[in-house]
């Protein structure tokens, strides 16, 4: 079938911008053997149709040449989305099944491609009158395409270790369009001229608002080398000497046009399918970068201070389970039982005053605990009322 995938190095010989693109859009397409419709953005470049994974990949995966078109017909049969319309594309080797999301879409495809392959617009078509003029325009253009002659195989052969990166296999309206486009890939750009012995540089430059187009006969001399044909003609000894020297003589303000190429912006990979093993192109996940550790703390950074001398304090323990005896009742002790008896001062040292005095609350050095004082107190009296008793 005229359907071919090209390998990885053939993607990066042709992007979409070396041939003029007269229609895209996103199309669904199953070919013999395919089990389910394959959506790809599409694109009529010249008498072929190029598929791309999305409208932003300037290479394709895969492309249909229309060299063996044998018809292309409105398909009856019904789909999922009622809105969409289907189309019956005959080659020479085999049929081809087209979805296109609407029906308006429908009658363009039709019209666009029986331009380019008949070079005459179909007279059938529901179109509107600026739709039909824009196929009309098609036919010109391709018809002016078709006939460009390439360049002649002995003239390739010499000079095809000079070409220049700015050489392109384009027509003279085909550079126009290009340098048009992407101004910011260059405005010079060279190509092979319509007799096939010899080349031109295109310019294109902008001069308040307006473009300036100029075209340049490039001939290549029986001695060798090549000329550029101006009023002064100007002799120059390899391709790249002619694109250097229109940039000399141009000041520098030319550039040679190189196009961009294209990358991924995304992980992909082909994938055979568990159940049916169809073989798709599948897109990785995209998961978030991890967050950096965190970075240790600097030697003799702590969150917490701590005070060297502090202790932290027991548990009390458990008090007896006997009940405590206190001097100041009047029953008599039973035996095994001790009465309590106040604290006694104890001879404190220097070094114990220092470390109260750091550890007790600054209200605490003015005035002392009253609380043992009151209690030896009311031991006193009690004591003197029990003696004045047994006096």
């Amino acid at each position: 079938m005229a359907s071919s995938k090209p390998s990885p190095r053939q993607r990066g010989q042709r992007a979409r911008e070396q041939l003029p693109c007269y229609y895209e859009g996103f199309v669904e397409k199953r070919a013999q053997g395919d089990k389910t419709n394959r959506r790809f953005w599409t694109c009529l470049c010249g008498d072929t149709l190029f598929f791309y994974n999305n409208s932003k990949d300037s290479t394709y995966v895969e492309k249909l040449e229309l060299s063996g078109f044998v018809s292309l017909t409105d398909d009856s049969s019904r789909d999922k989305n009622l809105e969409a319309g289907r189309l019956s594309l005959r080659m020479r080797d085999g049929e081809i099944k087209l979805t296109v999301p609407s029906l308006e879409a429908r009658e363009l495809w039709k019209g666009f491609i029986h331009s380019v392959v008949k070079l005459s617009v179909p007279s059938s078509l529901i179109l509107l009158p600026g739709q039909l003029h824009m196929l009309h325009e098609v036919v010109e253009k391709e018809t002016a395409r078709r006939q460009v002659k390439p360049l002649s195989p002995s003239l390739y052969i010499d000079v095809l270790g000079d070409m220049p990166a700015c050489f392109l296999q384009v027509s003279r309206t085909e550079a126009e369009v290009l340098l048009e486009r992407h101004p910011s890939c260059g405005s010079l750009l060279l190509r092979p001229r319509r007799s096939g012995t010899s080349f031109a540089a295109t310019t294109r430059q902008e001069l308040d608002g307006s473009a300036v187009i100029k075209h340049y006969r490039v001939t290549k001399r029986e001695q060798g080398g090549f000329l550029i044909d101006v009023e002064n003609p100007i002799q120059c000894a390899t391709l790249h000497d002619v694109v250097g020297t229109l940039i000399q003589k141009t000041a520098g303000t030319l550039r040679p046009f190189v196009p961009e190429e294209a990358y991924e912006e995304s992980i992909s990979f082909i994938q055979p399918d568990c159940e049916n093993g169809e073989r798709t192109l599948q897109r990785a996940l995209q998961t978030p970068s991890p967050n950096p550790p965190s970075l240790p703390p600097k030697p003799g950074d702590c969150p917490f201070f701590t005070v060297p001398w502090a202790r932290t304090p027991s548990p009390d323990p458990e008090s007896d389970s006997d009940e405590s005896l206190y001097l100041n009742d009047p029953s008599p002790p039973a035996a095994g039982r001790q009465a309590l008896k106040p604290p006694l001062p104890r001879a404190s040292s220097a070094a114990d005053t220092k470390t109260e005095n750091i550890l007790r609350p600054r209200h605490s050095l003015v005035s002392a605990d009253p609380l043992p004082q009151m209690i030896t107190e009311e031991l006193r009296l009690k004591l003197e009322k029990r003696r004045l008793h047994q006096d």
